[in-house]
């Protein structure tokens, strides 16, 4: 009992021989029944764990993140996260991603303040559902606002939603990446760059090279040369034309695998047909599916209707399909805006706009009184104070 309380504080190194005792008597008998040995985790996994005993190890770790007591957490909050990392390094040596998802979950339940806090333990824990493809998981803990934040991990987060196909949400978190502050460009900037440019053609039909104003000279002066491939998908990916876009594919086929963007290159080339569906519904108001499947250059009118038919399903366009003569009637947008589902999501939106605005009015009152920031406004105001001129020249003077 006495090392398990030394080592909340860290005052507590366990001997070499006192780790090289039995796994299984020493931690469920000390560490699950005191829940309080944090110390002794974090010295036993500071050394290399022996092949043989990851998968048991990882089994343990991941019971005493679930029992651990968040008193202790605060005491020794360092070595808890250092556990669980090495906990994430375990599951991922050993191919089981899902293993660490839900004891990684409950370490962050125990470690941030708020929902509003973004720890150090989300981008591990955002990797292990990415590898686990368990991305509703990771999901739950993106859907709030995030407003305080120790490590940001705006990739990851796209590539959540990337999983989920919430695109837009996905384009917004891989911008913030590319246009994040630089003195030198990053490999981490690149690879958002690339999935940016993917993501926006698969979400909008279209790319566009300018980049916002507030984005580092570097990022602008650079990150196109690393992405040429991608560009030049784009710009086939606007001719409309399937077999010049399937050729590039082919010829960079290795570039994207390497990127692992593979998918994502086979999701922009689906994304094409229904793009060009799309922009017959701008033409005509009915169309057979044999036209829909020559103009598209689909192989046949039965792919042509299942396209259409996943087009109707996800809200892409209106439509229905008459099935005895094979025509399609497109139609306008049904909705009018003045249902009560909509009148409630609408009231959602203007809560959570007015909810951000008062957050943000809170972050201004911090600033504007932060000893630092008045300095440095003090400083610049006396290189501009024009008090210390005359207001007219001397040769002027009565």
């Amino acid at each position: 009992m006495t090392l398990c309380v030394n080592a909340i504080d860290g005052t507590c190194v366990a001997p070499p021989r006192l780790l090289a005792l039995d796994i299984t008597w020493l931690f469920c008998e000390v560490v699950f029944r005191f829940k309080y040995c944090v110390g002794l985790w974090d010295a036993y996994l500071s050394s290399r764990v022996p092949k043989d005993d990851a998968s048991e190890v990882s089994k343990l770790v991941a019971r005493f993140i679930n029992v651990c007591r968040p008193e202790q957490i605060r005491l020794a909050s360092e070595k808890f996260i250092n556990v669980c990392k090495k906990l994430k390094d375990l599951v991922m040596g050993l191919d089981v991603p899902i293993r660490g998802v839900a004891p990684m979950l409950s370490a962050i339940h125990k470690v941030r303040t708020s929902y509003e806090h973004l720890t150090t333990l989300h981008p591990d824990f955002l990797l292990l559902c990415i590898s686990a493809k368990c991305y509703k998981s990771g999901l739950s803990l993106l859907e709030e606002d995030v407003f305080e934040v120790d490590h940001p991990k705006d990739l990851f987060l796209g590539m959540i939603y990337i999983g989920l196909k919430k695109y837009g949400k996905a384009l917004e978190l891989l911008l913030n990446v590319v246009t994040s502050p630089m003195s030198t460009l990053s490999s981490i900037a690149v690879e958002a760059y690339k999935k940016y440019i993917l993501v926006s053609l698969i979400h909008s039909g279209q790319h566009s090279t300018h980049f916002p104003k507030y984005t580092s000279s570097v990022a602008q002066r650079s990150l196109k040369n690393f992405s040429q491939a991608y560009l030049e998908l784009a710009t086939s990916y606007s001719n409309g034309n399937i077999a010049e876009l399937q050729n590039h594919v082919e010829v960079n086929k290795l570039k994207f695998e390497s990127d692992t963007n593979l998918g994502l290159v086979k999701q922009v080339v689906s994304s094409i047909y229904k793009r060009n569906i799309q922009r017959l519904t701008q033409t005509y108001i009915t169309l057979s599916l044999e036209d829909i499947a020559n103009t598209v250059q689909l192989n046949s009118p039965k792919e042509a209707e299942m396209h259409v038919l996943q087009m109707i399903e996800d809200g892409q366009i209106y439509a229905t399909i008459n099935q005895k003569d094979g025509m399609v009637r497109f139609h306008e947008d049904p909705e009018q805006y003045k249902t009560c589902e909509m009148i409630e999501t609408i009231d959602k939106s203007i809560q959570r706009i007015m909810g951000l605005s008062g957050k943000l009015a809170a972050v201004d009152e911090k600033i504007s009184c932060d000893p630092l920031y008045l300095a440095k406004v003090g400083k610049e105001r006396q290189r501009f104070d024009f008090d210390d001129f005359d207001g007219v020249p001397q040769r002027f003077n009565i």
